[in-house]
Protein backbone atom coordinates (compact mmCIF):
# COMPACT_ATOMS: atom_id res chain seq x y z
CA UNK A 1 0.00 0.00 0.00
CA UNK A 2 1.51 3.31 -1.04
CA UNK A 3 1.65 6.04 1.58
CA UNK A 4 -0.23 9.27 0.90
CA UNK A 5 1.12 12.21 2.86
CA UNK A 6 -0.65 15.36 3.97
CA UNK A 7 0.09 18.15 6.36
CA UNK A 8 -2.68 18.10 8.95
CA UNK A 9 -4.47 21.08 10.44
CA UNK A 10 -6.23 19.91 13.62
CA UNK A 11 -7.52 23.28 14.76
CA UNK A 12 -8.15 24.24 18.35
CA UNK A 13 -11.09 21.98 19.20
CA UNK A 14 -9.50 18.73 18.01
CA UNK A 15 -6.79 19.28 20.60
CA UNK A 16 -9.38 19.85 23.32
CA UNK A 17 -13.15 19.29 23.37
CA UNK A 18 -13.18 17.25 20.13
CA UNK A 19 -10.28 14.97 20.97
CA UNK A 20 -12.26 11.92 19.86
CA UNK A 21 -12.44 13.38 16.34
CA UNK A 22 -8.68 13.86 16.25
CA UNK A 23 -7.90 10.42 17.68
CA UNK A 24 -10.29 8.58 15.36
CA UNK A 25 -9.07 10.55 12.32
CA UNK A 26 -5.45 9.65 13.02
CA UNK A 27 -6.24 5.98 13.70
CA UNK A 28 -8.30 5.59 10.53
CA UNK A 29 -5.73 7.31 8.34
CA UNK A 30 -2.90 5.22 9.77
CA UNK A 31 -4.89 2.05 9.04
CA UNK A 32 -5.44 3.20 5.44
CA UNK A 33 -1.82 4.15 4.80
CA UNK A 34 -2.51 7.89 4.90
CA UNK A 35 0.13 9.93 6.68
CA UNK A 36 -1.04 13.01 8.57
CA UNK A 37 1.87 15.26 9.53
CA UNK A 38 0.60 17.85 11.96
CA UNK A 39 1.37 21.27 10.55
CA UNK A 40 4.16 22.96 12.47
CA UNK A 41 3.26 26.42 13.66
CA UNK A 42 -0.46 26.21 12.88
CA UNK A 43 -2.58 28.89 14.50
CA UNK A 44 -6.27 29.37 15.29
CA UNK A 45 -8.30 30.07 12.14
CA UNK A 46 -10.60 32.53 13.90
CA UNK A 47 -13.52 30.11 13.65
CA UNK A 48 -16.86 31.75 14.40
CA UNK A 49 -15.58 35.04 15.82
CA UNK A 50 -12.93 36.66 13.60
CA UNK A 51 -15.13 37.23 10.56
CA UNK A 52 -17.73 38.99 12.72
CA UNK A 53 -15.02 41.31 14.07
CA UNK A 54 -12.80 42.13 11.10
CA UNK A 55 -12.84 40.87 7.53
CA UNK A 56 -9.08 41.40 7.28
CA UNK A 57 -8.44 39.51 10.52
CA UNK A 58 -10.60 36.62 9.31
CA UNK A 59 -8.28 36.26 6.30
CA UNK A 60 -4.95 36.96 7.99
CA UNK A 61 -5.38 34.31 10.71
CA UNK A 62 -5.90 31.35 8.31
CA UNK A 63 -3.25 32.84 6.00
CA UNK A 64 -0.61 32.16 8.66
CA UNK A 65 -1.35 28.44 8.49
CA UNK A 66 -1.65 28.46 4.70
CA UNK A 67 1.84 29.96 4.49
CA UNK A 68 3.18 27.28 6.85
CA UNK A 69 1.55 24.63 4.66
CA UNK A 70 3.21 26.11 1.56
CA UNK A 71 6.57 25.73 3.23
CA UNK A 72 5.75 22.09 4.05
CA UNK A 73 4.95 21.48 0.37
CA UNK A 74 2.07 19.03 0.86
CA UNK A 75 -1.72 19.23 0.56
CA UNK A 76 -3.37 20.41 3.76
CA UNK A 77 -5.86 17.98 5.33
CA UNK A 78 -8.56 19.50 7.54
CA UNK A 79 -11.12 17.70 9.71
CA UNK A 80 -13.13 20.48 11.37
CA UNK A 81 -15.87 21.91 9.12
CA UNK A 82 -15.44 25.39 10.57
CA UNK A 83 -11.66 25.40 10.04
CA UNK A 84 -12.14 24.03 6.52
CA UNK A 85 -14.61 26.81 5.79
CA UNK A 86 -12.30 29.57 7.04
CA UNK A 87 -9.28 28.24 5.14
CA UNK A 88 -11.27 27.93 1.92
CA UNK A 89 -12.80 31.39 2.32
CA UNK A 90 -9.31 32.79 2.80
CA UNK A 91 -8.00 31.15 -0.35
CA UNK A 92 -11.00 32.46 -2.26
CA UNK A 93 -10.37 36.00 -1.01
CA UNK A 94 -6.64 35.78 -1.74
CA UNK A 95 -7.30 35.14 -5.41
CA UNK A 96 -7.32 38.95 -5.51
CA UNK A 97 -3.64 39.86 -5.95
CA UNK A 98 -3.88 43.17 -4.12
CA UNK A 99 -5.48 41.50 -1.11
CA UNK A 100 -2.90 38.69 -1.18
CA UNK A 101 -0.06 41.24 -1.16
CA UNK A 102 -1.68 43.12 1.72
CA UNK A 103 -2.08 39.93 3.78
CA UNK A 104 1.46 38.80 2.91
CA UNK A 105 2.71 42.04 4.44
CA UNK A 106 0.60 41.54 7.54
CA UNK A 107 1.85 37.99 8.20
CA UNK A 108 5.47 38.85 7.49
CA UNK A 109 6.13 36.69 4.44
CA UNK A 110 5.02 36.09 0.88
CA UNK A 111 1.92 33.95 0.46
CA UNK A 112 1.53 32.30 -2.95
CA UNK A 113 -1.91 30.86 -2.18
CA UNK A 114 -0.87 27.58 -3.78
CA UNK A 115 -1.76 24.99 -1.14
CA UNK A 116 -4.45 22.41 -1.91
CA UNK A 117 -6.83 22.35 1.07
CA UNK A 118 -8.83 19.12 1.35
CA UNK A 119 -11.39 17.93 3.85
CA UNK A 120 -10.89 14.55 5.47
CA UNK A 121 -14.12 13.35 3.89
CA UNK A 122 -12.54 13.81 0.46
CA UNK A 123 -9.46 11.86 1.50
CA UNK A 124 -11.45 8.94 2.88
CA UNK A 125 -13.81 8.94 -0.10
CA UNK A 126 -10.83 8.59 -2.43
CA UNK A 127 -9.48 5.75 -0.27
CA UNK A 128 -12.84 3.96 -0.01
CA UNK A 129 -12.25 1.73 -3.04
CA UNK A 130 -9.64 -0.26 -1.12
CA UNK A 131 -11.09 0.16 2.36
CA UNK A 132 -10.54 -3.05 4.39
CA UNK A 133 -13.97 -3.23 6.05
CA UNK A 134 -13.89 -6.09 8.56
CA UNK A 135 -17.00 -5.21 10.59
CA UNK A 136 -19.65 -3.87 8.19
CA UNK A 137 -22.17 -1.50 9.76
CA UNK A 138 -25.02 -3.73 8.61
CA UNK A 139 -28.57 -2.63 9.40
CA UNK A 140 -27.31 0.64 10.88
CA UNK A 141 -29.33 3.63 9.73
CA UNK A 142 -27.14 6.73 9.77
CA UNK A 143 -28.38 10.30 9.44
CA UNK A 144 -25.46 12.05 7.73
CA UNK A 145 -25.43 15.60 9.04
CA UNK A 146 -23.20 18.02 7.12
CA UNK A 147 -24.24 21.20 8.88
CA UNK A 148 -24.42 24.62 7.27
CA UNK A 149 -20.69 25.32 6.68
CA UNK A 150 -19.14 22.20 5.22
CA UNK A 151 -20.67 22.50 1.74
CA UNK A 152 -21.54 26.23 1.60
CA UNK A 153 -21.04 28.35 -0.37
CA UNK A 154 -20.46 25.86 -3.15
CA UNK A 155 -18.29 28.18 -5.26
CA UNK A 156 -15.91 28.66 -2.30
CA UNK A 157 -15.58 25.24 -0.67
CA UNK A 158 -16.07 23.16 -3.87
CA UNK A 159 -16.91 20.01 -1.93
CA UNK A 160 -20.43 18.84 -2.81
CA UNK A 161 -23.95 19.94 -3.58
CA UNK A 162 -25.00 22.58 -1.06
CA UNK A 163 -28.57 21.29 -0.64
CA UNK A 164 -28.25 17.53 -0.95
CA UNK A 165 -24.59 16.53 -0.44
CA UNK A 166 -23.71 12.86 -0.85
CA UNK A 167 -20.03 12.51 0.01
CA UNK A 168 -20.63 11.27 3.58
CA UNK A 169 -23.64 9.20 2.51
CA UNK A 170 -21.50 7.41 -0.07
CA UNK A 171 -18.81 6.67 2.50
CA UNK A 172 -21.41 5.22 4.87
CA UNK A 173 -22.63 2.89 2.11
CA UNK A 174 -19.09 1.62 1.62
CA UNK A 175 -19.07 0.77 5.34
CA UNK A 176 -22.29 -1.21 4.94
CA UNK A 177 -24.55 1.37 6.64
CA UNK A 178 -27.86 2.68 5.35
CA UNK A 179 -27.85 6.51 5.02
CA UNK A 180 -31.17 8.16 5.87
CA UNK A 181 -32.85 10.43 3.33
CA UNK A 182 -33.92 13.47 5.31
CA UNK A 183 -34.52 17.22 5.19
CA UNK A 184 -32.06 18.57 7.74
CA UNK A 185 -28.67 17.32 6.52
CA UNK A 186 -27.46 20.89 5.80
CA UNK A 187 -29.60 22.79 8.33
CA UNK A 188 -27.90 24.95 10.96
CA UNK A 189 -27.77 23.61 14.53
CA UNK A 190 -27.22 27.05 16.07
CA UNK A 191 -23.40 27.11 15.89
CA UNK A 192 -21.84 29.11 18.75
CA UNK A 193 -25.13 30.56 20.05
CA UNK A 194 -25.21 28.37 23.22
CA UNK A 195 -23.17 31.15 24.83
CA UNK A 196 -25.72 33.87 24.10
CA UNK A 197 -29.05 32.38 22.91
CA UNK A 198 -29.24 28.80 24.06
CA UNK A 199 -32.99 28.77 23.45
CA UNK A 200 -32.33 29.14 19.71
CA UNK A 201 -29.77 26.33 19.73
CA UNK A 202 -32.13 24.01 21.61
CA UNK A 203 -34.91 24.68 19.10
CA UNK A 204 -32.74 24.29 15.99
CA UNK A 205 -30.95 21.20 17.27
CA UNK A 206 -34.22 19.63 18.38
CA UNK A 207 -35.64 19.83 14.84
CA UNK A 208 -32.58 17.98 13.53
CA UNK A 209 -32.59 15.25 16.17
CA UNK A 210 -36.38 14.86 16.11
CA UNK A 211 -36.56 14.19 12.38
CA UNK A 212 -33.58 11.83 12.45
CA UNK A 213 -35.26 9.84 15.21
CA UNK A 214 -38.65 9.93 13.46
CA UNK A 215 -37.08 8.44 10.34
CA UNK A 216 -35.55 5.58 12.31
CA UNK A 217 -31.93 6.71 12.42
CA UNK A 218 -29.72 4.77 14.83
CA UNK A 219 -27.23 7.62 15.04
CA UNK A 220 -26.21 10.95 13.55
CA UNK A 221 -22.83 11.26 11.80
CA UNK A 222 -21.10 14.65 11.89
CA UNK A 223 -17.92 16.31 10.63
CA UNK A 224 -17.98 19.41 12.83
CA UNK A 225 -17.03 19.73 16.53
CA UNK A 226 -19.54 22.56 17.04
CA UNK A 227 -22.35 20.47 15.54
CA UNK A 228 -21.31 17.55 17.70
CA UNK A 229 -21.37 19.69 20.82
CA UNK A 230 -24.84 21.09 20.14
CA UNK A 231 -26.40 17.76 19.19
CA UNK A 232 -24.65 15.61 21.78
CA UNK A 233 -23.74 17.70 24.82
CA UNK A 234 -27.07 19.56 24.85
CA UNK A 235 -29.25 16.58 23.98
CA UNK A 236 -30.29 16.01 27.58
CA UNK A 237 -31.35 19.64 27.90
CA UNK A 238 -33.22 19.39 24.59
CA UNK A 239 -35.11 16.34 25.87
CA UNK A 240 -36.15 18.19 29.03
CA UNK A 241 -37.16 21.32 27.09
CA UNK A 242 -39.33 19.45 24.58
CA UNK A 243 -40.47 16.54 26.72
CA UNK A 244 -39.25 13.93 24.25
CA UNK A 245 -36.78 11.11 24.81
CA UNK A 246 -34.34 11.14 21.91
CA UNK A 247 -31.34 9.08 23.05
CA UNK A 248 -29.74 9.49 19.64
CA UNK A 249 -25.94 8.96 19.61
CA UNK A 250 -23.95 11.56 17.67
CA UNK A 251 -20.72 10.17 16.20
CA UNK A 252 -17.95 11.67 14.14
CA UNK A 253 -17.91 10.00 10.73
CA UNK A 254 -14.31 8.94 11.43
CA UNK A 255 -15.50 6.93 14.44
CA UNK A 256 -17.94 5.04 12.22
CA UNK A 257 -15.16 4.35 9.72
CA UNK A 258 -12.96 3.13 12.58
CA UNK A 259 -15.65 0.74 13.81
CA UNK A 260 -16.06 -0.72 10.33
CA UNK A 261 -12.29 -1.20 10.09
CA UNK A 262 -12.37 -3.30 13.27
CA UNK A 263 -11.30 -0.78 15.89
CA UNK A 264 -12.81 -0.94 19.37
CA UNK A 265 -15.16 1.70 20.78
CA UNK A 266 -12.60 2.43 23.49
CA UNK A 267 -9.85 3.07 20.92
CA UNK A 268 -12.16 5.51 19.18
CA UNK A 269 -13.13 7.24 22.47
CA UNK A 270 -16.79 6.39 21.97
CA UNK A 271 -17.12 6.21 25.75
CA UNK A 272 -16.47 9.97 25.96
CA UNK A 273 -19.78 11.12 24.45
CA UNK A 274 -22.62 12.61 26.49
CA UNK A 275 -25.28 10.53 24.74
CA UNK A 276 -24.58 6.85 25.36
CA UNK A 277 -23.28 5.11 22.23
CA UNK A 278 -23.09 1.64 23.76
CA UNK A 279 -26.68 0.39 23.21
CA UNK A 280 -26.57 0.83 19.44
CA UNK A 281 -23.03 -0.57 19.24
CA UNK A 282 -24.05 -3.67 21.19
CA UNK A 283 -27.17 -4.08 19.08
CA UNK A 284 -25.02 -4.08 15.94
CA UNK A 285 -22.35 -6.31 17.53
CA UNK A 286 -19.75 -3.55 17.30
CA UNK A 287 -19.03 -3.58 21.03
Amino acid sequence: MSIQSYTYYPGCTLHSSAKEYDVSARLVCEKLGIELRELEGWTCCGASSAHTTSQLLSIALPALSLRAAEEAGLPLAVACAMCFSRLKHTQHALADDSKRQLVSGLIGGELRNSTRVVHLLEILRDASGDMPVSKPLEDMKVACYYGCLLVRPREVVCLDDEENPQIMDGLMRVLGADPVEWDFKTACCGASLPLTRRDIVLRMSYRILHQARQLGADCVAVACPMCHSNLDAYQGEIEREYGEKLGLPVLYFTQLVGLALGMSPKQLLLDKHFTDTLPILKARRLA
